[in-house]
C-alpha cells in the first residue's frame, strides 16, 4: 500500500472512531467471504463492518484518543463501528458468533470507555432501544388512562346526579321549594351559661316582694270583727 493510500485509510478510519458511538473488535480468522457479507447484512444500518490492519487502526485509534484498544489488535482484526442501538449491534455479533464459532470477540469502546468481551455479552441481553421505548411509552400510557379514568368519573356521576335531580324536579315541582328553618337547640355552652347565671339583686327584690303583696289583706276590704257573746247567767 502507498503512503497515499495508507495516510487516506488512517484518516478515513481516525473519522470513523471519532463519529461512531462505539465499536467492538472481533477476530475473523477462519470466516469465508460469504459469512462476512452475511454479518454485515444482519447488522444493517446499525454498524458498519470493516477489515482494517492492526497497524493503520492503531494509528488511527490513537488519533481519535482511543489507546485502549492497542492491547486488543493482535491477530486478524474487523471492527463494527456502531452508528444505531448498541444494543442491537451486540446481539447481532453475538447471535452470528453462535452459528460461526469462528467470529470471537475481543472487546470494544462504548461512550468512551473500554468493555471487555463480557461486557459486550451481557450489553446483548439486555433489551433494544425500541423495546424499552415501547414499554416506557405503554406505561405512561397506562398511567395516563387511570388518570383520566379518575377525573372523569366523578364528573360522570355528577352529571347523572344533576340529570336524575332535573328529571325529579320537572315531575315533582314541589321539591325545589325552601324547606322551612328548622328550630336551633341551644347548645351546650349556652346552656352551662343559663344554668351557672346568678340573679340579679333586682331579680332577687323583685321576687321577694310579690309573694308578700300577695298575701296582706286589703285594709278596706276586711270584714269587721264580731262582737264577743255575753257569757250566761248562772241559774241559782
Amino acid at each position: 500500500m502507498a503512503r497515499s493510500e495508507k495516510v487516506s485509510a488512517v484518516a478515513e478510519l481516525a473519522d470513523k472512531f471519532s463519529s461512531s458511538a462505539g465499536v467492538v473488535l472481533t477476530e475473523y480468522r477462519g470466516l469465508s467471504v460469504k459469512a462476512l457479507m452475511q454479518l454485515r447484512r444482519s447488522l444493517g444500518d446499525d454498524a458498519s463492518y470493516a477489515i482494517s490492519k492492526n497497524t493503520l487502526t492503531t494509528i488511527a485509534a490513537h488519533e481519535a484518543g482511543l489507546d485502549a484498544i492497542e492491547e486488543q489488535l493482535v491477530g486478524p482484526t474487523a471492527i463494527a463501528f456502531i452508528n444505531g442501538d448498541p444494543v442491537l449491534v451486540a446481539k447481532g455479533l453475538r447471535d452470528f458468533a453462535r452459528t460461526n464459532p469462528q467470529l470471537v470477540i475481543k472487546g470494544g469502546v462504548l461512550d468512551g470507555k473500554f468493555v471487555t468481551p463480557d461486557e459486550v455479552r451481557r450489553l446483548a441481553d439486555l433489551e433494544s432501544r425500541e423495546v424499552l421505548l415501547a414499554k416506557v411509552a405503554g406505561a405512561m400510557q397506562g398511567v395516563l388512562q387511570q388518570a383520566i379514568s379518575l377525573v372523569s368519573a366523578p364528573l360522570s356521576q355528577a352529571a347523572r346526579l344533576f340529570a336524575a335531580l332535573e328529571q325529579a324536579a320537572g315531575e315533582n315541582p314541589s321539591l325545589l321549594a325552601a324547606a322551612p328553618e328548622a328550630t336551633r337547640e341551644p347548645t351546650n355552652e349556652e346552656l352551662a351559661t343559663e344554668v351557672t347565671r346568678k340573679p340579679t339583686n333586682e331579680e332577687l327584690a323583685a321576687e321577694a316582694a310579690t309573694p308578700a303583696a300577695s298575701a296582706a289583706p286589703d285594709a278596706g276590704n276586711a270584714p269587721a270583727a264580731e262582737p264577743l257573746a255575753a257569757p250566761a247567767a248562772e241559774d241559782n
